[in-house]
């Protein structure tokens, strides 16, 4: 097996080769060469530590015996010491074990013994910078999607830091994860954050709503089905488990969901294997899994809504974020990384936040947390007809002023006052009947959504519109 060719026609990668022995050090730099790599070769440790310094390398291949200067772990740890280190690979002499076991403890990707096969080594090299392009890709993509995740996660207050290095500590494990948080706090970017910061990062990243779907449906887009196990279920197919391969599941909402289907799910989580409807047989899967709710499941379990065991297996590592309320010295810092990217896709780079408008807002309470604070700043920079965003941009509430309303004449019909806005009045009788419904029927958004006559579509679009909820993509059903 070869390694892929460089895109730019280049070498493949550069190989540091450490070796005492000249006639060792020149059969390998003619092997690696053939393969089209590019090769330096030095005798010692000292040497190696140079071009490690100086030079990019991919990949260090040394001897583990190096004479008086120094050994293969020297250069291993001197390689590892590296800002991005370059993966090692050390060869040791036949029945030499311990040294290799120790390094591996220190970070070796691997070791060969003397002698070796042409063919093992070709592919033990492959592998090794197979790796390091996967370790350097992952880094490129959490470096283009993390500093817009971290707008809106780093914060200067301490709990927000404390989240942050939390979400760095639980991100390379496969445990499960439950984060909670009022609606409109940023659920879903935490387990975003948490998918993009560990391995799985260049892994697929699936959210699922629990509360969109039947029970019928949900199992299906869970767990998969078999061909004929159900009406319309005309071909077999696999559901989100196994689709996301070693990537990542997130379960939204998932206090809403069927008791019936928390007991499967528990089966799931903890025998890593999962049945598709309609099947006998139980598949592996690899995902991790990540479950997010605004509900307390601590209460759901005494109200007899949620299994204790399930609630158990999915509180393995909690990430609770903090409304906004009680972290107002992140609202400037989280108004100025929204502001700047509407100056950006509205061409008005001076769009700017005059002072008193910033601590108007700091006083407010935001109900809707940070996706309501998102739509008030689309909103003011929307509609100003100034660079400079004063208190007039904001809506009365956060003025602390009684939004204007129509008064009825004689005839019944409304009379317009001084800074009546129709739309305004609209959006707010919009979301005082979705707040009545949510509250009617007690949080259940189904239920919400029947007594307005709405769609389920239509009422999470319109929470969202209000700031009521995490902003989620809708699942779309599958055949």
């Amino acid at each position: 097996m070869t390694p892929p060719l460089a895109h730019d026609g280049g070498p493949r990668g550069h190989v540091l080769v450490v070796d005492d022995e000249l006639s060792m050090r020149e059969y390998l730099e003619i092997l690696l060469v053939r393969e089209g790599y590019a090769v330096t070769s030095v005798p010692a440790v000292a040497a190696a530590c140079d071009v490690l310094a100086k030079d990019s390398v991919d990949l260090v291949i040394s001897d583990m015996k190096l004479g008086p200067g120094g050994s293969g772990l020297d250069v291993l740890r001197a390689a590892r010491a590296r800002k991005e280190p370059p993966e090692v690979v050390l060869i040791t002499a036949f029945g030499t074990p311990s040294s290799a076991v120790e390094a591996m403890r220190e970070g070796a990707y691997d070791y060969i013994c003397k002698p070796f096969d042409n063919e093992e080594l070709r592919l033990l090299v492959h592998k090794a910078l197979e790796k390091r392009a996967l370790r350097q890709e992952n880094s490129t993509l959490k470096a283009r999607l993390l500093p817009g995740l971290g707008g809106l996660l780093v914060g200067n207050s301490p709990r927000m830091r404390a989240l942050w290095q939390l979400v760095e500590k639980v991100a390379p494990g496969r445990s499960t994860v439950l984060v909670t948080g009022e609606s409109g706090t940023g659920k879903e970017l935490v387990a975003r954050a948490v998918h993009l910061s560990g391995h799985r990062a260049a892994q697929p990243f699936l959210p699922f709503n629990c509360a969109a779907l039947n029970e019928g449906v949900l199992e299906s887009e869970l767990f998969g089905h078999m061909r004929g196990s159900f009406t319309g279920a005309t071909h077999e197919r696999h559901g989100l488990l196994l689709s996301a391969g070693e990537g990542t599941v997130m379960l939204d909402e998932v206090g809403e969901m069927p008791l019936s289907t928390q007991v499967k799910l528990l089966r799931v989580l903890q025998e890593r294997k999962v049945k598709p409807v309609g099947s006998a047989a139980e598949i592996p899967f690899h995902a991790r899994v990540i479950a997010a709710t605004n509900r307390r499941l601590e209460a759901e379990v005494k109200a007899g809504r949620f299994r204790e065991d399930l609630f158990y297996r999915l509180n393995v590592i909690t990430l609770e974020l903090p409304p906004l309320r009680e972290r107002p010295e992140d609202i400037p810092h989280l108004a100025g990384f929204f502001l700047s990217r509407l100056a950006e896709e509205l061409g008005r780079p001076s769009l700017r936040f005059a002072p008193e408008t910033l601590s108007l807002m700091e006083r407010y309470a935001f109900p809707g947390n940070v996706r309501q604070l998102q739509n008030m700043v689309e909103r003011a920079a929307t509609l100003s007809d100034s660079d400079m965003l004063g208190p007039t941009t904001l809506p009365p509430s956060v003025r602390g002023e009684a939004e204007p309303t129509a008064r009825t004449g004689e005839g019944g019909e409304p009379v317009l006052g001084p800074g009546f806005n129709l739309e305004r009045h609209l959006d707010d009788n919009e979301r005082r009947h979705l707040l009545a419904a949510l509250k009617q029927a007690q949080g259940v958004k189904t239920r919400a959504a029947e007594l307005l006559g709405l769609s389920f579509r239509s009422f999470r679009y319109r929470l969202a519109k209000h700031g009521l909820t995490d902003e989620l993509d809708e699942p779309t059903p599958r055949a």
